[in-house]
Parts: structure tokens; sequence; C-alpha cells
């Protein structure tokens, strides 16, 4: 069974992987998606579903909480006042749009994401990032 520490470790792992629409290959590309299918690998090996194709602006163009209705189906939703680190952070950009950003808690003031443009990092989980916070799920079954 899987701690905390090991989501986080696994996370840390991908740091530096550069940013790649869709992908989810450690060290070569992934997106925010990406990131989170690849630790799911790394914990639990084959991934409950392969998400479909998606552009980059598949938010935008409806109002269904896709993002969000996936974490509903694999991970454990948790009250944000209750998150710790390896929990699974979903965020919006504006009130009115779906969830569309995701990253993984790695302290209580740090998280690590796929940079768009950039690369897997980990960064201060501030008060911007907070203000946008939509949902937090938990990987299952962990100690």
């Amino acid at each position: 069974m899987a701690t905390a520490d090991d989501i986080v470790a696994a996370a840390r792992g991908w740091t530096g992987t550069p940013y790649r629409h869709q992908a989810s290959v450690k060290g070569v590309g992934c997106d925010c998606l990406g990131l989170v299918r690849g630790v799911w690998r790394d914990i639990y090996g084959v991934e409950p579903e392969t998400p479909p194709p998606y552009g980059p602006g598949w938010a935008e163009s409806s109002s269904e909480e896709r993002f969000a209705a996936a974490g509903f189906r694999h991970l454990v939703p948790v009250n944000a006042d209750e998150m710790q680190p390896g929990d699974v952070l979903l965020f919006r950009w504006r009130p009115h749009l779906p969830a569309k950003h995701a990253a993984i808690l790695t302290a209580p003031t740090r998280m690590i994401h796929a940079h768009d443009g950039l690369a897997v990092c980990e960064v201060t989980f501030s008060a911007w990032w907070r203000d946008h916070l939509a949902f937090v799920f938990r990987f299952p079954d962990i100690t």
C-alpha cells in the first residue's frame, strides 16, 4: 500500500520533464494531466482509463466538469481544509469555467505541476493558486 510520501516522491521524479500537451512520458514530456497519470502509473501500474484526445481550449468550449468527473471516478474527494501532501489539486482559471489544471501538493505551501511552455516544477502553493482551487482529491488506498 502506498503512502503520501510515495506520491510526493513519485511526483518529484517527474521534475524537469518538458511540457508537452497530451503527453505522459517521464523525462520526455507531459502536461498537467499527464503528470497525474504518470504518478498513478508509478504507484499503481496500469491507468484506470485512457483520456480522450483534448485540445488546449477544451474547458472553454463546454461547461462540463470533465476533469473533475474523472477525479470523482478514480480518486477520493477531499475537503480543501483537509488536504495534505500527495493530494491532487484541480484549478479553474475563471469562476464560470470548468477546472482545467492539475497539480500535486508536496507540502502545505508547495506543489508540483506541469508548467505550460516550460517543464514540471515544484512551486509555491501561493494565495493566487489557493484562490483558483476548485477540487481536491486523494489517490485511493493511501496510508
